[in-house]
């Protein structure tokens, strides 16, 4: 696998015009973004979220129109998550959502973030992969995680074992990366297609248990700071100081998953805001994850109890206007020392989350990078 130093950010014909999907029936306008070797890399995390009511093809397509979009202004992967059975979330079947992308876009990385990959056979994972590496080369990201993506009742209906804690995820890595890798003096089992393709992997995580595996296996490691921001500084600190080289990347690589929502001014932004933090209240609720619209106020939705739970979680949320949204990514590449920043927004209008991405794109041009080895090109 090669890798190389980023000569510049894709940039788009500020008059061209985009093509999206027709069940859209939007034409969009993409916008011209000079960008340098030094820009902080920016990506997409992607949870295909419904609206109530809602059929989840409506979702995809917004899905395709928006991988279309951040394709223009730069952004390096789109990355779709693997959740089962939850209301709301159309993102069970990642690596079908991978194609589907994949095929509607030309340069951009797609991939998982991430196939829990305690839920499946890791053959059948590597086929998967490996087949859609053979469909778009070059363009295939596998992030890996450990935990179930759904409850009791769906690890079981998955046919997981109920006693299956994780502990195992660093033994199916290895076994992944041999169905992936170079065939080996008498292996007996091969991926077709997925030997030799060399997909590559990511350990996705939201612990030191995931971020020292990183680092042992000389691997990129993508912490979910959307899901445990308290857990950030000390996994990517565990990360750097324990990463091996490897014959897949010699320096450490660490991605940072996190919730952004630009707008024009702090105050629209913070309205925006509260359709995540109503996603989120109602997952404390055991109620469904559907999006629901920005609500002027949530002191009326949720009680003292709640509302702590939601804003601890959601605390390395970036929110605001450009200059608080700039802010906010300097402070994270700077402290965490990120190396690329995946950009998770979830906003009920369409055409807010559009413009949130387009916003962000335009910032992140201006902030300085980390000097270092750029991951899978």
């Amino acid at each position: 696998m090669k890798y190389r130093l980023e000569a510049t950010r894709v940039t788009a014909d500020a008059d061209a015009e985009m093509v999206v999907p027709h069940s859209l029936d939007v034409t969009c306008k993409t916008t011209t973004l000079p960008a340098t070797a030094q820009s902080l890399a920016v990506s997409v995390l992607d949870l295909v979220a419904t609206r109530a009511g809602e059929a989840p093809g409506s979702a995809i397509a917004r899905s395709v129109e928006l991988a279309w979009q951040v394709e223009q202004l730069g952004y390096k992967r789109y990355w779709v998550a693997e959740h089962h059975a939850i209301q709301g979330l159309a993102c069970s079947a990642t690596p079908v959502l991978i194609g589907h992308i994949a095929a509607a876009t030309k340069t951009i990385r797609v991939g998982s973030g991430g196939v829990m990959l305690p839920n499946h056979a890791p053959l059948l994972v590597a086929e998967q992969f490996g087949t859609l590496e053979a469909i778009y080369p070059g363009r295939i990201d596998l992030g890996l995680g450990r935990a179930p993506g759904g409850d009791l009742q769906t690890m079981r209906a998955l046919r997981r074992g109920l006693a299956q804690d994780g502990d195992d995820f660093p033994s199916l890595i290895e076994e992944l990366r041999t169905y992936l890798g170079p065939e080996r003096p008498g292996q007996v089992v091969k991926a077709v297609p997925g030997q030799n393709s060399n997909v590559p992997i990511t350990v996705l995580g939201s612990s030191g248990f995931s971020a020292q595996l990183a680092a042992t296996l000389g691997l990129p490691f993508a912490f979910a700071a959307h899901l445990a921001p308290d857990h950030l500084h000390s996994a990517a600190r565990l990360y750097r100081e324990r990463f091996r080289p490897s014959h897949a990347l010699r320096e450490p690589y660490l991605f940072i998953a996190v919730q952004v929502i630009a707008a024009e001014t702090d105050a629209a932004a913070r309205r925006l805001f509260t359709t995540p933090q109503q996603r989120f209240l109602r997952a404390i609720r055991g109620e469904s994850a559907e999006l629901l619209p920005p609500a002027d106020s949530m002191e009326s939705l949720w009680h003292d109890g709640e509302r702590t739970a939601v804003e601890n979680r959601l605390h390395a949320a970036i929110v605001g206007s450009d200059a608080t949204v700039q802010a906010g990514l300097e402070r994270l590449a700077s402290d965490a020392h990120a190396d690329e920043v995946i950009v998770l927004t979830e906003a009920y209008e369409h055409s807010d989350r559009i413009d949130s991405y387009r916003r962000v794109a335009r910032i992140a041009a201006r902030i300085l990078a980390p000097t270092g080895e750029a991951y899978a090109e």
